[in-house]
């Protein structure tokens, strides 16, 4: 009987990804300014949301505000309100 080699933490993230892509989801990375991380870790306290479905739900807020022609009412609160 021969023992199998431990996964390594590279090899187990792959696997992770790899799993989440055959699901039909996609991986969305990038970088916070402080201001969007006081909102995130806001909205974290108030509805203990994950960074997952906080940004899903953003994308497809940002979505709905652009299709309703919102976009530049919302940028401009969060413009006076320093968010």
């Amino acid at each position: 009987m021969t023992k199998k080699k431990p996964l390594t933490n590279a090899e187990k993230q792959k696997r992770y990804r790899e799993k989440k892509q055959k699901l039909g989801k996609k991986e969305v990375r990038g970088y916070l300014t402080e201001e969007a991380q006081s909102c995130l870790d806001e909205i974290k306290n108030l509805t203990d949301w994950d960074d997952s479905t906080i940004l899903s739900n953003a994308i497809r807020l940002t979505y709905a505000a652009q299709q309703c022609g919102q976009i530049k009412l919302l940028n401009s609160w969060l413009v006076k309100n320093n968010k």
